[in-house]
C-alpha cells in the first residue's frame, strides 16, 4: 500500500479521509464523523451485525455495521454484498475492543474502526471473479493479463507497480540533480533511428511512416542545440518477433544524452543513478518490498533484499568477455554476439551489475563513435559502444556518439542506409558538434532486477508482445 507519511490526501466528494489516515492516526479521529470508501475485502456477520474489511489504495480498516445504527435495508444489503464490491460508509471512529491477552503480557497496539451510521454500496462486484484477490488461487499469466485490473488488487502485484513508479521518480530526480533536463521526442518518424527492419509501419495521412524504435537521433539533435544534458522517459517500439521472458514490442526506457562526454562519463552517470534508486527504495519503500516478499515466501521463493550496489560497477571489455567465455570451453569467436547463455558464464564471476564496453564497430549502430586507432588483438575495429548487464540479462545499450558529419554519412552507407533519408539528422552535425554520449535503460528490466520477477510481463502494466495488444 501507499506510504502515506509524506502524502497529503485532499478530501473528495466521496470521502473525507483515506483508510490509512484513520488506521495510522486513529487516536486523533476518535468520536469524529468521517466518510470512507473502499473495496469490501472480507464481509462477515449475520443477524444484527456485519463486519466489513475495507481496502483502498492506502491501506485497510474495519467497518462495523449494526442494526439500529443503520436502516434494516442497509444492513441486509451489506451482509449480502459480494466481496470486492465498493462501499461508501459514513460513521464515527472508535477504538476496537482489545483482544484478551494472558496476564502480564503487553496489549497489542490500538486498532480502530468506523461505526457506520450510513452505508452506500457504490457498485456490486459480479461473481464468480476470474481470479482471486486474497485467496491463493493459481492462474496463468494470460488470465492475469486479461484481468489486470483485478490482478492489481492483489497486494504484491500492486506493490510491484508502486515500486515501478518509485524507480521512475527517483531516476528522474537523480538525473535532474546532475543537470539533465527532460525532453519529449516524436514517436512518429519517417526513417529508422537504428537501422534494420524492426519497425512498425503506419499510415501518416498520405505517406508512410513508422513508430519510433528509439529517441536516439532526436536527443542527439537536442544536444547539438546546446541543451547540454537531456533525458527522456518514454515509449519505444520494436517489431521483433521475440517470445521470451525479457522481450516486449513496446517498452519504456530512461534515455540520456550528454555533451562533452565519453562513453566512460555516461557509464558513471548510469551507475550513480541506479545506486541512488536502490538507496532511496531501501530508505523509503521497504513496505512495498515487504508486500512483494510476503507473496514470494508463500510461493516458496527466497525474499528479495535491496542491497545498494557498490560503484564503480565492474568493466569487462568485449575482448576480455570473449576470452572468459572461450576459457569455459564455449564455442565463440571475436565478432560474435554475447548471448544470454554466454552471459551466464560471465555472471559466474560478475553476478550483479557490470558493463561490457568496447564492442566491435561492426556490431554497433551507425551513430556510435568510430575511433580507428582502437583495435583488438585480432585487428578488429573497436567502438565506443557499451552494454550494461545484470547477470545474464542485458539492461542497457549506450556509448559515445559519432559527432563528425562526414563519418556519419559514410557509416550510413556502410550499414546499407540511404544518407538522403537522414539529412535532417546529419545536417545537425554540419555546423559544429560537441563530442557526446548517452544510453537507454529499460524500466521493466530494472524492476525485474529489483523485485526478482521472472518475466518482464510481471513488471509492465499492460504489456504488448507478439500475441497481445489488448487490453
Amino acid at each position: 500500500m501507499v506510504n502515506t507519511s509524506e502524502v497529503k490526501w485532499i478530501p473528495t466528494n466521496y470521502r473525507t479521509n483515506t483508510l490509512n489516515e484513520i488506521a495510522s492516526n486513529g487516536k486523533l479521529f476518535i468520536n469524529s464523523e468521517v466518510t470512507l470508501c473502499g473495496f469490501a475485502e472480507i464481509i462477515r456477520g449475520k443477524g444484527a451485525v456485519c463486519f466489513i474489511r475495507l481496502r483502498d489504495g492506502t491501506g485497510h480498516l474495519q467497518a462495523f455495521i449494526k442494526k439500529g445504527n443503520v436502516s434494516d435495508q442497509e444492513l441486509e444489503l451489506s451482509q449480502n454484498a459480494s466481496r470486492e464490491s465498493t462501499f461508501q460508509i459514513k460513521g464515527i471512529i472508535a477504538e476496537k475492543r482489545a483482544p484478551k491477552v494472558p496476564e502480564g503480557e503487553p496489549l497489542p497496539p490500538a486498532e480502530y474502526e468506523i461505526v457506520a451510521s450510513e452505508v452506500n454500496i457504490l457498485s456490486l462486484a459480479e461473481t464468480p471473479m476470474p481470479l482471486g484477490i486474497t485467496d491463493k488461487v493459481e492462474v496463468g499469466m494470460d488470465v492475469r493479463l486479461d484481468n489486470r485490473f483485478l490482478d492489481l488488487r492483489r497486494k504484491h502485484v500492486n506493490a510491484m507497480f508502486r515500486l515501478r513508479s518509485k524507480i521512475l521518480q527517483y531516476g528522474r530526480e537523480h538525473l535532474i540533480s546532475e543537470g539533465f533536463g527532460e525532453i519529449n521526442s516524436p514517436k512518429i518518424i519517417a526513417a529508422a533511428a537504428e537501422g534494420g527492419t524492426n519497425l512498425f509501419p503506419i499510415k501518416y495521412f498520405d505517406r508512410n511512416a513508422y513508430l519510433s524504435q528509439s529517441p536516439q537521433l532526436y536527443k542527439q539533435l537536442a544536444v547539438m542545440g546546446n541543451l547540454e544534458r537531456v533525458f527522456e522517459i518514454g515509449p519505444a517500439f520494436r517489431a521483433e518477433k521475440h517470445d521470451t521472458y525479457r522481450h516486449l514490442n513496446e517498452f519504456i526506457s530512461f534515455d540520456i544524452e550528454m555533451a562533452w562526454a565519453s562513453d566512460e562519463d555516461v557509464m558513471c552517470v548510469q551507475e550513480r543513478m541506479i545506486t541512488q534508486i536502490w538507496r532511496k527504495i531501501k530508505e523509503n519503500d521497504q513496505n512495498l518490498i515487504d508486500d512483494v516478499n510476503e507473496f514470494r515466501i508463500s510461493d516458496g521463493k527466497e525474499p528479495i533484499v535491496v542491497n545498494v550496489p557498490t560503484i564503480p560497477f565492474p568493466r569487462v571489455s568485449y575482448c576480455d568477455a570473449i576470452e572468459l567465455i572461450k576459457k569455459s570451453g564455449s564455442d565463440i569467436k571475436w565478432g560474435d554476439d554475447i548471448e544470454a547463455h554466454h552471459a551466464d558464464i560471465i555472471a559466474e564471476k560478475y553476478s550483479e551489475f557490470y558493463f561490457i564496453p568496447r564492442w566491435p564497430m561492426s556490431m554497433k549502430p551507425f551513430y556510435i563513435f568510430h575511433d580507428k586507432s582502437e583495435v583488438s588483438k585480432t585487428g578488429g575495429q573497436l567502438s565506443r559502444g557499451f552494454d550494461l548487464n545484470y547477470g545474464r540479462d542485458e539492461m542497457t545499450s549506450g556509448g559515445q556518439r559519432e559527432h563528425r558529419a562526414g563519418v556519419l554519412t559514410q557509416n550510413l552507407i556502410d550499414v546499407g542506409l540511404n544518407p538522403d533519408d537522414f539529412d535532417f539528422y546529419v545536417d545537425g552535425f554540419r555546423y559544429g558538434a560537441p563530442p557526446h554520449a548517452g544510453w537507454g535503460l529499460g524500466v521493466a528490466r530494472l524492476l525485474m532486477v529489483l523485485t526478482g520477477a521472472g518475466n518482464v510481463r510481471e513488471t509492465v502494466l499492460f504489456p504488448r508482445d507478439r500475441k497481445r495488444c489488448t487490453p
